[in-house]
C-alpha cells in the first residue's frame, strides 16, 4: 500500500480525492490510534510535501508531540499558546497565512511560514491535533480544511 502513496498531479482537490480512499484503506481495521496517525502524517507528507505534518496529543493542559513527518518539534505545547494550543482552545480548525503574524506563534522551526491546525475529537472531546506547516506563505485555506476534517473523521479512538 505504502507504495501507492505516489505524488498525484493535480490541483488540491484532485490530490486530496486520490488520497482520501489510500488513507482510509491504511487504517480501516487498525485499532491503534498512535499507527493510524503515523500512516496518516506519512501520507500527507508524500503527497503534498508539505515542509512538517504531524500530531500533538491531549495530555492534561498541554499538547504532546505524536506521530509527525518533518524535522524536529516542539515537544510539549500548553493549551492556547501558539497556533496549536489556540485550535485546542477554541475547538476549532485554524488557518494563518503568515504565522509571523499570528500573535503568540511558537516557532519550533523559522522556516515555517503557514499552518493550519484541526482538532480531532473522540467521544466529544478533542484528543490531539493535526499540525500541518508550509514553508510558503498563503498555502492553506478552506480547501484543506474541508479535506483535512475529513481525513480525521475516519479516525476512531
Amino acid at each position: 500500500m505504502a507504495e501507492d502513496l505516489n505524488i498525484l498531479t493535480g490541483n488540491k482537490a484532485e490530490q486530496y480525492k486520490g488520497l482520501i480512499p489510500q488513507i482510509e484503506a491504511l487504517i480501516r481495521g487498525e485499532s491503534n490510534l498512535i499507527a493510524n496517525l503515523a500512516n496518516i502524517s506519512a501520507a500527507l507528507k508524500e503527497q503534498f510535501g508539505f515542509f512538517w505534518v504531524g500530531f500533538y496529543l491531549v495530555e492534561g493542559e498541554e499538547l504532546v508531540l505524536g506521530p509527525f513527518q518533518g524535522p524536529v518539534a516542539c515537544t510539549r505545547i500548553k493549551k492556547g499558546k501558539g497556533v496549536c494550543g489556540a485550535a485546542w482552545a477554541d475547538e476549532q480548525t485554524l488557518i494563518v497565512p503568515d504565522v509571523d503574524a499570528f500573535p503568540g506563534h511558537i516557532a519550533c522551526s523559522s522556516l515555517s511560514k503557514s499552518e493550519i491546525v484541526i482538532p480531532l475529537r473522540a467521544d466529544g472531546r478533542i484528543i490531539a491535533v493535526l499540525d500541518v506547516d508550509s514553508d510558503s506563505l498563503n498555502s492553506f485555506d478552506q480547501e484543506d480544511a474541508v479535506y483535512l476534517e475529513q481525513i480525521l473523521s475516519f479516525i476512531t479512538a
